[in-house]
């Protein structure tokens, strides 16, 4: 009897245990991390990003995506960050990425007032954050946590969603990192601030079809000659159209108000509104009658709070780095 009993309680104590370490785990990232350790982090960062917006309000939509452009290649841990002839940041999908400067200076403030202490990857989402409220969107609260990774590979960035992507495809590569159809609709509307070059979609405006104008048929036919003034076809390849017209500064709905007029500029955007299983969700975004409303400003913090979680480095995985452009 001693004996079943001495055996019952070690059961127990190891059932603890990893439940203990399942619920560390989970717990990887919190709110407020930082409140004891380097109480004023989140505002050194905010008045950052702030002092930058002031001077250029792009370093905005280029946080944010940043952000974006992290978490999907080797989790959340500021790995698009690391300098080097191979490494992330010189992959195709992230030669337009904007804001380090930001980023760099706001590690510069933290490693002054708290040495070693604030991960880069966590600057990196809370800058993200403090970019949507400047630009009149919601703020939400964001878990800190993270450490930061030591590997940067140009060759993991393949799995960045592209701009010809068709909707399995997207859906594909945001289920893989554990995010559904309505995240994935809920974070391409972070379109509704910034820009995107010519090159990026130029050939939905001429050499789309063999037939007709040659133009993408969802393409809205008096929005047509407006992209099509903006991005001639042999005009500069580089030049930036906003992705949400007539918003592209101010966080809001109205992005997939344009998707729903055929007024959306990247072809993997507008396949949103095409296809019907993305379609109900933006109509919810929309409020269209008989449909359960969704709120764009409530679902976009939860889902970047989801998006945020993504492969989390803590412990041993990562390190803080002095420097967010080099590994220690």
């Amino acid at each position: 009897m001693e004996r079943a009993r001495l055996i019952q309680t070690s059961l127990l104590v190891l059932l603890l245990l990893a439940l203990s370490v399942s619920y560390v785990h989970c717990q990887a990232t919190r709110v407020g991390f930082y409140s004891k350790t380097c109480p004023r982090a989140e505002s050194i960062v905010r008045s950052t990003v702030q002092t930058h917006f002031r001077s250029n309000p792009t370093v905005a939509p280029g946080l944010l995506r940043m952000h974006f452009h992290d978490c999907f290649v080797q989790g959340c841990d500021a790995s698009v960050l690391i300098d080097g002839p191979n490494t992330e940041k010189t992959a195709g999908p992230n030669l337009g990425l904007r804001g380090y400067e930001v980023i760099d200076d706001a590690k510069t403030q933290l490693e002054a007032a708290c040495p070693g202490v604030v991960s880069c990857a966590d600057i990196l989402a809370l800058a993200a954050r403090d970019s949507v409220v400047l630009t009149n969107g919601p703020n939400w609260q964001v878990p800190t946590g993270r450490k930061d990774g030591r590997v940067s590979l140009a060759s993991d960035a393949t799995n960045l969603p592209g701009f010809t992507d068709s909707i399995d495809v997207q859906k594909q590569k945001f289920s893989a990192k554990g995010l559904n159809a309505q995240d994935l609709v809920t974070l391409v509307g972070g379109h509704t601030i910034g820009t995107s070059a010519c090159q990026f979609f130029r050939y939905r405006l001429y050499n789309f079809t063999t037939t007709g104008n040659g133009a993408d048929p969802s393409i809205n036919p008096s929005f047509l000659p407006q992209l099509q003034a903006l991005c001639p076809q042999n005009g500069d390849a580089t030049r930036r159209v906003g992705l949400d017209t007539g918003s592209e500064n101010r966080f809001d709905a109205s992005f997939f108000s344009n998707l729903r007029n055929g007024r959306g500029v990247l072809e993997s955007d507008q396949k949103l509104w095409i296809d019907a299983s993305t379609k109900t969700l933006v109509q919810r975004f929309l409020g269209i009658r008989g449909l359960l409303g969704l709120s764009f400003n409530v679902e976009f913090g939860r889902s970047m709070v989801k998006m945020s979680n993504i492969g989390v480095k803590s412990g041993t995985e990562g390190e803080i780095r002095k420097v967010c452009s080099a590994i220690n």
